[in-house]
């Protein structure tokens, strides 16, 4: 036997093996930043033409300004994100676009001002688009790891009820058209609603990743289902209390249905158990029936869902009590038939008040019809999908959980508030994310968006090198003799 350290052995050549450079998309992600902030300057344009035979006057400056405020946030994710997922971004950009166009077509409607109710809302919505673009920013930059979110489960927990029970306060809620989920700080109307969702799907991730093993066990197995333990139904019935008392005190079925349903879906992806799906539907409907049955304005509600021209006649004959939004909402869809009327030729303000926010998704199907509603149900999908693609991509549990909870709050809201402007379920008073007037919920929806980039890019970014070894050159190959 002898020993030799041959130089041209495989051992003098042994080299660390690099991991695999994926692209950054970041070229991608410019290319439909673009497209999203042309789409809406041509819509824009049709408005004007539509309804004043001109461009508008504003063109430029909505343009430069749109465009300024998806260059910097993509400059952003460029530099501090720089694998994120590269349609999150563009798909938020569209979204919010074709909404600034929505409103301010509105706003030219002589009803709604004469009411009060439009002439201004455009140019608010566009500063609420910038306050949402820099909590993105911010978000981005400063949440260098999203696992650390994971320290504050509890305390998130402690927020998430803070911003639940702040509209409750005397003095500092409002009720508004018979919803307690505003509160008004320094002449604006907040919806702390809005934020605690995101503060909700922390604690929940943080929660579950701990508790997952306990909740997935099963007791015995009925009709097909593996049933949870008793002492495991505490969780899902202390949330589903706080969401019907959310539902009797704030008379608010859209938050009630979004927080008790975004737990379930949690729960459900944590211990792959489907009797908690079946037993989250089955107290979701126990609870909104049994609220409907005695809370006045949530009997409304459901009155307006099961006989909408009812209601409306009611309304006209100045029955106090009574809605004739629902039933206006499905002459808009009727009217807009496939293709819609146009940019600017629909009549969809006689939805008054409610018209540039709760029913903003009317305008749209009046005026771009049934394939322009398609198109935006296909973009939130798009959203969705890219969510739970960065869940199924994140390395750490809790990361997938977080992902999971936020892109399934965000197609539950698109679900809730698109299926109550329908008429396929009872309308619930959330507002359409990105399309509809409103600072909360904008604002809100940006950090989502910001905190799934963030989740992204720490799922796509390649794995470091590992270090070389010194001993490898040392290495002594042994041959015989």
């Amino acid at each position: 036997m002898s020993s030799t350290n041959t130089p041209h052995s495989p051992a003098h050549h042994t080299s660390t093996i690099g991991a695999i450079g994926a692209p950054s998309r970041r070229n991608t992600e410019l290319a439909l930043l673009v497209f999203a902030v042309v789409i809406p300057v041509f819509a824009y344009a049709n408005v004007g033409l539509a309804i004043n035979d001109e461009v508008p006057a504003g063109l430029l400056s909505y343009g430069l300004g749109l465009g300024l405020l998806a260059g910097v946030g993509h400059l952003v994710v460029r530099k501090f994100a720089p694998y994120a997922d590269p349609l999150l971004l563009p798909l938020a950009t569209l979204l919010n676009g074709l909404g600034l166009v929505a409103i301010w077509r509105l706003d030219q409607s002589e009803l709604l001002q004469s009411i009060k109710q439009a002439g201004t809302a455009a140019p608010r919505q566009l500063l609420y688009t910038a306050m949402g673009i820099a909590l993105f920013i911010a978000v981005v930059i400063f949440l260098k790891d999203h696992r650390v979110l994971q320290r504050y489960t509890y305390i998130s927990m402690v927020g998430a009820l803070f911003l639940l029970l702040l509209p409750l306060v005397p003095g500092l809620g409002q009720n508004i058209y018979g919803a307690k989920i505003w509160i008004s700080v320094a002449g604006f109307s907040i919806q702390p609603g809005e934020f605690a969702k995101i503060v909700l799907a922390v604690f929940f991730a943080g929660y579950l990743m701990v508790k997952r093993d306990a909740l997935a066990l099963a007791s015995r197995r009925f009709m097909g289902l593996y049933l949870p333990r008793g002492r495991d139904l505490g969780p899902i019935l202390v949330v589903w209390a706080i969401s019907i008392l959310i539902l009797v005190f704030e008379t608010d079925l859209g938050t009630s249905l979004l927080f008790f349903g975004m737990f379930v879906i949690m729960l459900y992806v944590a211990t792959e158990r489907t009797s908690w799906i079946v037993f989250g539907l089955l107290m979701s409907a126990a609870g909104a029936v049994g609220v409907a049955s005695f809370e006045p304005h949530i009997q409304q509600r459901v009155d307006a869902w099961l006989d909408p021209m009812r209601e409306y006649t009611l309304s006209r004959a100045n029955q106090v009590g009574h809605s004739e939004q629902a039933m206006q909402a499905l002459w808009a869809f009727g009217s807009g038939g496939t293709l819609g009327t146009g940019w600017g030729q629909g009549h969809s303000d006689l939805i008054r008040f409610a018209a540039n926010s709760d029913f903003i998704l009317a305008t749209f199907g009046e005026e771009l019809g049934l394939a322009g509603v398609m198109a935006l149900l296909l973009l939130y999908a798009l959203i969705a999908e890219r969510g739970v693609r960065t869940a199924l991509a994140a390395r750490d549990p809790f990361g997938k959980l977080l992902a999971i909870g936020l892109s399934g709050a965000f197609a539950l809201q698109v679900f809730v508030v698109a299926g109550g402007v329908m008429g396929l379920i009872p309308l619930t008073g959330m507002t359409m994310p990105f399309l509809a007037y409103g600072g909360s919920s904008v604002i809100a929806n940006w950090a989502l968006i910001g905190i799934l980039l963030r989740i992204s890019d720490t799922a796509r970014r390649p794995a470091p090198a590992p270090a070389a070894n010194p001993d490898a050159e040392m290495t002594q190959v042994v041959r015989p003799s």
